[in-house]
């Protein structure tokens, strides 16, 4: 694996979403608040602009051909769609995709290939190595409650049950005092796969990942992605701890994330902490063919 590993601090745009910034004890991550909100379109008109709207309607059906007219009306309404779509594509802060326009039109293209369902695990492939997942060893629990509402694509976002900050420091700790326990196996640094967010790597991977990418962790909605085992996939969508990549979609175009990409709820308290270790642990033997175990009791 050719990249260098080093440990880093997670950022959010500005420009993307309402943030606000603490700085905290000395050794941890700045605390950084964000808002993520999706906004319906909606369009609010008081007298004055309900007056030109009515006055520029009738005057372009009467000096317009119905078409023309029709055209008109039709494509103003696409450009104010268009501009709440990107609005809300910005809200979701950094990811994979550049926050620009190019970006948008970039997942807009890959929405047409992503998967509608990400609640269904992927078929059984024959020829995936090793036969059988390793969660069947020790089966996960179910999640309490309902899934929270995930949104996007590159970057894919929880918008509500973010989890605690306590959790999510935890969890960082978790993996620095693992990468420096085990330096000669794994290594911290910035995701490969979103371009921000602290990730742990395999130094030397089995199966083929971004750079070996086992987990990344998103300092936003302090939700993760990582590669499982197709049977470790099913584990956790069933029980309720996560979901599919949209760009998992199985078809004709290459996708820029594997097939086995998933995406991990927020823990929400220390007790679904451990069984997202306990997941992470699971990613960790799928990229490196080895067990990989978290110290997580030395660290909450």
């Amino acid at each position: 694996m050719s990249t260098t590993l080093t440990q880093t601090k997670t950022s959010t745009d500005p420009s993307s979403a309402n943030i606000f910034v603490n700085h905290n004890q000395q050794g941890e991550p700045p605390v950084i608040n964000v808002t993520i909100r999706q906004d319906p379109l909606s369009v609010t008109l008081d007298g004055p602009a309900i007056f030109a709207v009515t006055v520029l309607l009738i005057l372009g059906v009467h000096i317009l051909q119905p078409v023309a007219a029709a055209l008109a009306i039709g494509l103003a309404a696409g450009l104010l769609f268009i501009h709440n779509d990107y609005q809300n594509y910005l809200k979701l802060g950094p990811g994979g995709t550049p926050a620009t326009f190019l970006g948008y039109v970039r997942i807009n293209w890959l929405k047409v290939w992503a998967c509608r369902d990400p609640f269904t695990p992927l078929p059984a492939d024959p020829n995936v190595e090793p036969v059988a997942g390793i969660l069947h060893k020790k089966p996960l629990p179910y999640r309490c409650g309902p899934r929270p509402k995930v949104v996007g694509i590159a970057p894919q976002r929880q918008v509500n049950q973010f989890g605690s900050r306590e959790c999510y420091l935890a969890l960082r700790r978790v993996l620095e005092s693992h990468s420096n326990v085990n330096s000669e196996e794994v290594g911290l640094g910035t995701s490969c796969f979103e371009k921000h967010g602290l990730g742990l790597f395999a130094r030397y991977p089995f199966n083929k990942t971004c750079q070996g990418e086992i987990c990344h962790v998103h300092s936003s909605d302090h939700s993760m992605h990582m590669t499982l085992h197709p049977d470790d996939v099913k584990e956790v969508i069933e029980k309720g701890w996560g979901e599919r990549h949209p760009l998992t979609s199985q078809c004709l175009l290459k996708m820029p994330v594997p097939k086995q990409f998933t995406m991990v709820y927020a823990p929400r308290s220390v007790d679904e902490l451990k069984v997202v270790c306990q997941i992470i642990e699971a990613a960790g033997w799928w990229v490196t063919a080895k067990e990989m175990k978290l110290d997580v009791a030395a660290e909450i």
